[in-house]
């Protein structure tokens, strides 16, 4: 009985550890502007296609199509937050971002959020 139970312990920890490494892949292959916004909960908002609290990163691309001056529009409202362009519930400020950070999810972003 022993072997038996030590054989599906190590069956589960190898199902794990191979969960683990695909997600790992997975994450590595993953645009660096959306690997930026989910380590730094912009995920908990925003999904790529469908909106959540706030828009979708797609909604915001088309919103911001041919705009010159969205990277800098956008960079801000990450940094400072805010409200209205989307409806009344706010976004909040992301002071603890680095601006380099922030500019690689707002152009992640522009382009379309593409998976790749």
């Amino acid at each position: 009985m022993k072997r038996g139970v030590a054989f599906v312990v190590a069956m589960l920890t190898a199902g794990t550890l191979a969960g683990a490494l695909a997600s790992s892949a997975r994450a590595a292959d993953a645009p660096r502007g959306q690997i930026v916004a989910s380590s730094n909960a912009c995920m908990g908002c925003h999904a790529v296609d469908r909106k959540l609290v706030g828009p979708s990163f797609q909604q915001i691309a088309t919103k911001y199509k041919g705009d010159a001056q969205a990277p800098a529009k956008l960079s801000r409202k990450v940094k400072d937050g805010g409200s209205g362009v989307w409806g009344m519930i706010p976004m909040p400020a992301h002071q603890s971002m680095s601006d380099a950070d922030i500019r690689t999810v707002v152009d992640w972003v522009l382009a379309g959020a593409p998976s790749r």
